[in-house]
């Protein structure tokens, strides 16, 4: 018997069982034992923290070969672990496989003699045999460099170990993290004395109340005057837009991207954000800087695009942060979801060839795990120091924590942004992908419905803000929020050029957002958004200021190859894709 899931419009998977022949573990009392498995504080595999995989066996009656498949998460239908024995007693040799495209096609183990992957479509069922011939095909695809390497006529991928690339600062800090005395110490000193600020952005005042932006999309920010009154100022946003010059916009407006339908972007300077934001408690004073630092804003419309997010190569990490006191940890715990590896699963830092040739946009994922614990206050005393959880494809690399923020999708595309709860582990079948990075920067006042900074964002420790050791907040900063307009929702990244956590807070407010959280921070390959824009038969590379074109490679006739779709990172990723397109 084996077991083809189908995704449901609700999020939810339908199950169908085909009379196949073979074994499959997709019981009650095996699904009891796995969340058993999933929940225990104990050493285990990657394998044992998936409550939902569905493993079914097949032999081939005239080789002896063992092949057993592995969903990793049914209601996804996207990653597969898929592992090959000689002989019952012999050690698996383990695949790990990527279904490109589940909305459009499901995959299953038949026990037909010989076994075979069934791949059905709406078009029918074709099957495919990767280990026929001494497994010919996968030795292939596996010496074949490629981080997807295409298996099945194309139809599936082997996900291949690479090394994700990274700029010479990461390459540096990781060095002197991990093999430096004192590496850390290092780090911060260099990060104060020779990275604030360093890539901090003001503008020229060039006029008053320029193009009255974009008819449609979020609402305008809540300026100190009325939108036709707002600063035009100059500006380095290295987007195309309708109805202004990029390098002239006008404070708080938003304006359509040329190009991509239902993307907008505006600039900022918290010093024109309207007073009333202001009075509303919970954040600190702006500095001089800070108020004057121009920043930018692009915004999704959720109803034309899906998102997705990918674990890097190396980041983040799954063993422990060094930031939490060590007398937190269990003792033979390699890390807090009792893991330190993905093995034998594959991170790649980069989407597979589907998903590229239907993107928009990518951006920079979280903290690393390094920085993704908490080192001070009391989220460092308890369940083990809150390490910040992150699941990819439906498959949990580590667990979620209550009272962190939360970026998630459902499997029936739903995007949301919250503070994760206990009770939200009940989402847990349901869910696409989720990234948690720290603590709430705004939130809504559920009295008054009005946006509101989080209870933490004053506190420099209490909130794992990170900065020097005396607590120095301002810094290139990048976050997220979620602001609904009419009957529209976005979902909005943002750049600042220097900020504070307080400073974020408040121009998230004054863009009216219900949920905002921070993303990542420092330097601009860790705050990085590149637009993917169609432009005369051919896709432009746009990127939200002209540094991060630096950050990409290029092939010797002077192509970019962009960061996350054409390469392997280090880092992981955020993804945005058009709804309903397929290629």
């Amino acid at each position: 018997m084996a077991v083809k899931v189908k995704r449901g419009i609700a999020g939810l998977a339908t199950v169908f069982v085909l009379l196949a022949g073979a074994t499959t573990a997709q019981d009650a009392e095996t699904l009891k034992r796995q969340r058993a498995a999933y929940e225990a504080v104990q050493a285990k595999s990657v394998l044992d923290l998936q409550p939902f995989r569905d493993t079914v066996s097949a032999t081939d009656a005239v080789t002896g070969l063992h092949v057993t498949l592995v969903s990793l998460n049914p209601a996804t239908d996207a990653w597969f672990l898929l592992q090959l024995r000689d002989n019952a007693e012999a050690e698996a040799r383990s695949f790990h496989l990527e279904n490109p495209d589940p909305a459009a096609q499901n995959v299953v183990l038949t026990s037909s003699n010989p076994p075979a992957l069934s791949i059905t479509t709406a078009a029918g069922e074709t099957t495919c045999t990767p280990w026929a011939n001494s497994a010919e095909a996968l030795n292939q695809a596996r010496k074949s460099g490629l981080a997807y390497a295409p298996i099945c006529d194309g139809r599936l991928f082997l996900r291949n170990r690479v090394t994700g690339a990274k700029t010479n600062i990461e390459a540096t800090t990781d060095f002197l993290r991990d093999h430096v005395w004192g590496g850390e110490s290092i780090v911060r000193f260099v990060k104060k004395n020779f990275f604030k600020d360093s890539e901090l952005e003001t503008s020229e005042t060039v006029g008053t109340g320029g193009q009255s932006g974009a008819q449609t999309g979020p609402a305008p920010m809540k300026g100190r005057v009325p939108p036709q009154e707002q600063p035009v100022i100059s500006t380095l946003l290295d987007v195309a837009l309708e109805g202004t010059d990029p390098t002239r916009m006008t404070i708080g407006q938003w304006y359509p991207v040329a190009g991509l339908e239902g993307v907008f972007a505006s600039a900022f300077q918290p010093r024109a954000i309207s007073p009333e934001v202001f009075e509303i408690p919970g954040a600190n004073r702006l500095d001089n800087i800070e108020s004057n630092a121009t920043g930018y804003m692009i915004a999704f419309d959720l109803a034309l695009y899906d998102f997705g997010y990918a674990v890097g190569t190396d980041h983040p990490a799954l063993g422990w942060s060094g930031r939490p006191p060590r007398s937190i940890r269990p003792r033979g715990l390699p890390g807090p979801d009792g893991i330190d590896t993905a093995n034998p699963l594959v991170t790649l830092g980069m989407v597979n060839p589907v998903i590229a040739s239907r993107a928009v946009a990518t951006f920079a994922g979280g903290f690393k795990r390094h920085h993704g614990a908490f080192k001070f206050g009391d989220m460092a005393t308890f369940n083990l120091g809150h390490h910040y959880g992150f699941i990819e494809k439906g498959v949990i690399l580590s667990k979620l924590q209550p009272s962190l923020s939360t970026l998630f999708g459902l499997t029936d595309g739903t995007v949301v942004m919250k503070t994760w709860e206990q009770a939200d582990n009940a989402l847990l079948p349901q869910i696409e992908f989720a990234r948690q990075n720290g603590v709430p920067l705004v939130v809504t006042n559920p009295e008054t419905g009005q946006p509101v900074p989080g209870d933490r964002v004053t506190q420099w420790g209490g909130g794992n803000w990170s900065g020097s050791a005396k607590a120095e907040l301002r810094t290139l900063r990048a976050g997220a929020c979620m602001a609904a307009s009419g009957d529209r929702n976005y979902l909005i990244y943002g750049y600042f050029s220097t900020a504070t956590p307080s400073a974020m807070a408040r121009t998230f407010q004054a863009y009216g957002c219900s949920y905002a959280m921070l993303l990542d921070m420092n330097a601009i390959e860790l705050t990085y958004l590149a637009l993917y824009v169609p432009r005369g038969g051919s896709i432009h590379v746009a990127h939200m200021v002209p540094g991060m074109a630096l950050i990409e490679k290029k092939t010797r006739g002077g192509t970019i190859i962009p960061r996350f779709i054409g390469f392997a990172d280090n880092r992981d990723l955020f993804y945005v894709t058009r709804k309903g397109k397929t290629p």
